[in-house]
């Protein structure tokens, strides 16, 4: 899966999709994708990505309590 920069809008690989959809974990493993060799790995934060398509990330990865209000009820 590929992601955008939000700072630099270069593609971002997502090498954990797990750690992506998360909500506990505020960034992922990742790597830049350009150039011929392929950079090494690094932590992205998932507040600096959105998809390709502009839209951010779904609230239930990145906010563990996206729910608590309706729970609440």
């Amino acid at each position: 899966m590929f992601l955008t920069d939000k700072r630099s809008g270069h593609l971002v690989e997502v090498l954990d999709l797990h750690e992506l959809m998360d909500p506990m974990k505020d960034t992922f493993k990742g790597r830049y994708n350009w150039g011929q060799e392929l950079p090494d790995p690094e932590r992205f934060s998932k507040a600096d990505v959105r998809f390709e398509s502009g839209e951010e990330l779904p609230q239930c990865w990145v906010d563990v309590h996206y729910r608590d209000k309706e729970l609440r009820r």
